[in-house]
């Protein structure tokens, strides 16, 4: 006979949930995929800065250290910029930093790079106040739950070094707590970038009254696509205005059932290449899209990517 309290097996079930949520060992191919992408975002964007680097971090830049510091202060926040005034200084860490984002992608020296390219994408966020976008704090973002990941263990430089110790056969192995720590934390970091950014959209008054989208389309500034024509089509503003919101903010609850995460990553795509297309926010539409990959089970990355390398060395002469 069972004699347990209903309250006392609640809470062991409770506790039962919360350890096979947190410290069931995971394979870490989803992170591979999101280091590789990750790592090619930062590079890009750090290439964007190189186009005119004096004039966004050099000593004569449009927001001077001195303001940047500013800013800053009382954020106990720290960037090696704020001491470099020398421009072939400043040139020699830039392609430095563009190098170990290259190795993260590359997934060489995976353990130092990732944790370099987190330090180095921070440093240049604390830097760049007044151009700093959600770009780069979602880089940033990424960067810092891989360091703390093993994205280096499949689909890199590291492990074709590796092959030889660890067998193709033995990919069960591969399976650790701290690569399913880390994708739980990119996980619910993004539900709480969702959950805000739709409280935030709920007071304003277009989102409301579905003028949002509109307001959106219509600026020149953000034009990419002539979406003019939606001008007179208001059920299907209103529509897209709702839909957004009431997506952002039940993210959050519906991802983790397996019925609605489908549905859930789908509005994701829909959502985020229309930003990309519509709105002409490419790299911002792409890297939250590289956060939701979270979401994707590492068996159907492993699959997915398996699939695709057999193919193209089938195609090889």
């Amino acid at each position: 006979m069972n004699t347990q309290l209903p309250s006392t097996s609640w809470s062991s079930q409770w506790r039962q949930g919360w350890d096979e949520f947190w410290f069931t060992p995971m394979p870490p191919h989803t992170l591979a995929l999101i280091r590789i992408v990750t790592g090619a975002m930062l590079f890009y964007t750090h290439l964007v800065w190189a186009l005119d680097l004096q004039a966004f971090v050099g000593s004569r830049s449009w927001i001077s250290t001195d303001t940047s510091q500013f800013l800053q202060e009382g954020n106990s926040t720290w960037s090696y910029l704020w001491y470099i005034s020398s421009p072939t200084l400043l040139w020699t860490t830039h392609l430095v930093g563009m190098a170990v984002f290259a190795m993260l992608s590359l997934g060489i020296f995976t353990r130092v790079t990732s944790v370099l390219a987190w330090l180095i994408a921070l440093c240049y966020c604390h830097r760049l106040e007044g151009a700093l976008f959600g770009l780069d704090q979602i880089n940033a973002l990424l960067a810092m739950y891989l360091a703390i990941s093993p994205a280096g263990q499949v689909y890199s430089i590291d492990s074709w070094w590796n092959k030889r110790e660890n067998s193709p056969e033995a990919q069960d192995s591969l399976a650790t707590i701290r690569a399913n720590i880390s994708t739980r934390l990119i996980q619910l970091h993004l539900c709480t970038i969702y959950l805000f950014s739709g409280i935030g959209k709920m007071r304003g008054n277009e989102w409301w009254d579905g003028s949002a989208s509109w307001l959106a389309l219509a600026n020149p500034e953000y034009q990419s696509l002539d979406m003019t024509w939606l001008a007179s089509r208001h059920l299907i503003l209103s529509a897209i205005t709702h839909v957004t919101v009431l997506w952002e903010t039940s993210f959050c609850l519906l991802i983790w059932p397996r019925l609605t995460r489908p549905v859930m990553l789908l509005m994701a795509v829909a959502v985020h290449a229309g930003i990309a297309l519509c709105l002409g926010m490419i790299t911002f539409g792409c890297i939250m899209l590289i956060a939701n990959l979270a979401f994707v089970s590492p068996q159907a990355t492993q699959r997915c990517l398996d699939r695709l390398l057999r193919g193209r060395a089938g195609q090889s002469p």
